[in-house]
């Protein structure tokens, strides 16, 4: 398998048209999933009609504020180690370094940048909030209750990236190629899944808070935090 992966040929297709491909499925996926969801709100006869971007703006303002709601104050450490969990993801898949090299060669399109130390600190506690993750839902018996396999293949799959993509850096466990090859490979798997995993949630969490804010906003004139 590692020979397999040193082939310059698998090297050139997962840094060219996968990535592409990974792209197209990303936005043509989660276009479809966004379309579907509203054309199924506008069945619905009770809180389509009163949705409010007043009310829509409040509940996402709220949901996306450090202990905003009463369920994160509830649950302190599982609110502080989400919220981390979900900045440091995005922010590193948008500002290491190494991925810029890459956007930059292929696109020519260059920002701001974490410093290494930075990025190298925020993937390892992405990793470390998965196993928090992962072992709550082996451990808190609710949460087990709903948990099925495919849960943890998610968070198997968020993980993968990172985990890989910190050996290559630091060019541990494989050769350094065959390491950024895995690394970028599972990271399109990854990026192609959201929107037909539960992953979508980083795009409808804004639709289905706009929903919820709204019903309980100008339908039970009631706060949905």
């Amino acid at each position: 398998m590692e020979q397999f992966l040193r082939d310059p040929s698998i090297y050139t297709l997962v840094r060219g048209p996968l990535v592409w491909l990974a792209f197209i499925v990303f936005f043509t996926g989660s276009f479809y999933k966004v379309l579907k969801t509203i054309k199924m709100a506008k069945r619905e006869k009770i809180i389509y009609p009163y949705l409010s971007f007043k009310y829509s703006l409040r509940s996402i303002f709220v949901w996306l504020t450090p202990f905003g709601s009463i369920s994160m104050r509830r649950h302190p450490w599982f609110t502080l180690i989400t919220f981390l969990f979900h900045i440091f993801l995005i922010t590193t898949s948008i500002f290491l370094t190494g991925h810029m090299e890459l956007w930059q060669e292929s696109w020519g399109i260059n920002w701001w940048t974490l410093p290494v130390s930075l990025g190298d600190a925020m993937t390892i506690i992405v990793l470390i909030c998965l196993s928090l993750l992962l072992i709550r839902r082996t451990v808190q018996g609710d949460v087990k209750f709903l948990t099925s396999s495919s849960d943890y293949l998610i968070l198997g799959l968020v993980a993968l990236p990172f985990l890989t993509g910190f050996l290559a850096h630091h060019e541990l466990l494989l050769e350094y190629k065959t390491m950024l090859t895995i690394h970028m490979f599972t990271g399109e798997i990854m990026l192609m899944a959201i929107p037909f995993t539960k992953l979508n949630h980083m795009i409808m969490f804004f639709l289905t808070r706009s929903h919820t804010g709204s019903e309980f906003g100008a339908v039970r004139h009631s706060r949905d935090y």
